[in-house]
């Protein structure tokens, strides 16, 4: 269910959503704050180029958003009901949790949203010739 063909195992790695060959970022630490969006134009194996159209990744923005928003929650629920923090302290523990999440939500966000669109092809290989 998490290995590799699945939608999960590409959001969460960043590889190549069509063939999971390859890492679509030039760099595949996120915490690179230089490269966070520096990309490869294309997958090496089954040439599928990233950047469907202009600006496309600018729709990463609302999952980004919704990303962040869940992390809020969490990091809410977390500090106040568990380590019975005030409110005050829970929204600096807010603050803290995203600030520190920020490089991997701009990650996951493309990467979510490129895995929407495009579907894991087990018979990438046959597709090229084409």
């Amino acid at each position: 269910m998490f290995g590799k063909g699945s939608k999960i195992y590409a959001m969460i790695t960043g590889c190549c959503p069509k063939c999971h060959k390859e890492s679509m970022y030039l760099d595949a630490n996120p915490f690179n704050i230089m490269k966070i969006y520096a990309m490869n134009e294309k997958c090496s194996h089954c040439k599928l180029v990233y950047q469907i159209e202009p600006s496309f990744f600018f729709g990463a923005m609302f999952v980004s958003y919704g990303l962040g928003v869940l992390i809020g929650i969490i990091t809410f629920l977390v500090s106040h009901f568990v380590f019975q923090a005030n409110l005050k302290t829970a929204f600096i523990s807010i603050v803290v949790a995203l600030i520190l999440s920020n490089t991997l939500i701009m990650r996951m966000s493309r990467n979510i949203w490129i895995n929407i669109f495009i579907h894991f092809d087990k018979n990438w290989k046959e597709h090229l010739s084409k």
